[in-house]
């Protein structure tokens, strides 16, 4: 049971890769628009899945001490990838495909094999806490596959080929939950380990990559708006608590 979940929330998260053909029959400006939302939503369900579900959860295995130091671990590690990680223009203009447009999908891939392994280790933990997991993550994916899509043409790629090596660097996930189920039984720590740390990296996406985005807003009206859907994205990971 445990192994077709993750297999079935792994696999579903994958397919938002293909939420970037959206980007050819939407309009600019009204994606522009979904997007400055999406991007609260999910900011919020990150901060709310971090709080409510993976740091509680992970408290009642492991000790505050070793919670606290895996929430760092995780903080700091996703900041050192993007660091590394971040993309960089081709300055030769013989370039065909810029080299950061391979580069986004080299961090697309290791980043959805740890969410794999962070949806796995929830479902391991208890089925509730698999389904906040893999609804916090894949609320975080819509806007994050959106702009990979766009990176990824504007780096070179044509349209359908975005489309397609988005998917299978998102297959990534799978391989991850695959791995963490099977390799569990055999890891010289805990599973529960994982969870402060996916904390961590809930935190830091929320607080450095998401929020950042709509602080520019300087329209107060908006403002409130997108603080709203924040708070809607932490209620959101609130109500899952009693599934």
């Amino acid at each position: 049971m445990v192994l077709e979940l993750i297999l079935l929330s792994t696999f579903a998260v994958s397919l938002i890769a293909f939420i970037g053909i959206l980007v050819l029959f939407i309009k600019e400006k009204l994606l522009n628009k979904i997007l400055f939302f999406l991007v609260n939503l999910s900011a919020g369900a990150l901060m709310g899945g971090a709080l409510l579900h993976l740091i509680p959860e992970a408290a009642e295995i492991v000790s505050f001490i070793d919670i606290g130091i895996w929430v760092l671990i995780g903080f700091s590690l996703f900041y050192l990838v993007e660091t590394i990680l971040k993309w960089r223009h081709c300055h030769d203009i013989k370039c065909k495909i810029h080299t950061f447009a391979y580069m986004n999908l080299l961090g697309d891939g290791v980043h959805n094999f740890i969410d794999g392994l962070v949806i796995a280790a929830s479902y391991i933990i208890s089925i509730p806490l698999g389904i906040a997991t893999t609804l916090a993550v894949a609320l975080h994916e819509v806007p994050q596959e959106i702009g990979d899509f766009g990176v990824l043409v504007y780096g070179g790629f044509d349209k359908v080929k975005a489309v397609i090596m988005n998917f299978i660097f998102a297959l990534t996930a799978i391989f991850g939950g695959i791995f963490a189920f099977f390799v569990e039984p055999y890891l010289p720590f805990s599973i529960a380990l994982l969870l402060p740390f996916a904390a961590g990296n809930f935190i830091y996406i929320s607080a450095s990559d998401l929020l950042p985005e709509t602080r520019k807003e300087s329209n107060r009206l908006r403002s409130l708006i997108l603080f709203s859907i924040f708070l809607l994205g932490v209620g959101l990971m609130w109500a899952v608590r009693f599934i």
